[in-house]
């Protein structure tokens, strides 16, 4: 069993996409029951009275373009008890990174990466500034058919 976490700042937009879109791949290959995959933030901005906001909905919309839905997802922060809970923790860009470092408390197994890191190296490009949810979507898309390509 692998288990994947993916992070990124408010759990709206890039890490859920990565979340759904990993999900939509094992399922395709018939190997879901190998893997756990899930995502978080690690703001609490998109958290209010301990109940998150859905995914934002230009992300949603990207995802159904490609058949896959990711209803019921609400964003959830991250904790220093994912850490063990996971065999690899994902972050979007280097703020998530340094930020998923200051809550787990450091990262002595390695595993902590950028999805990037996977393929061309950089950072998944923030669509909630860029607006640009096709190319975040297609840089995800790679990290993740790169991941699964190391456990296949």
């Amino acid at each position: 069993m692998t288990r994947i976490l993916f992070v990124c700042h408010g759990n709206i937009c890039r890490s859920p996409m990565a979340e759904y879109i990993l999900r939509d791949m094992v399922k395709k290959r018939g190997i879901e029951q190998d893997f756990v995959i899930a995502s978080c933030a690690t703001s609490t901005e998109e958290i209010y009275g301990g109940v998150g906001n859905p995914v934002y909905p230009p992300a949603k919309e990207q995802l159904r373009r490609h058949g896959i839905s990711c209803e019921g997802k609400r964003a959830v922060q991250l904790r220093k008890s994912d850490y063990g809970k996971y065999d690899l923790i994902i972050g979007m860009d280097g703020m998530n990174l340094r930020n998923m470092h200051r809550i787990l408390g450091g990262d002595p197994e390695g595993k902590l990466r950028l999805l990037k890191d996977f393929t061309t190296g950089g950072e998944v490009s923030d669509p909630w500034y860029s607006g640009d949810f096709e190319t975040a979507y297609n840089e995800i898309y790679d990290g993740c058919e790169a991941i699964l390509a190391m456990y296949s």
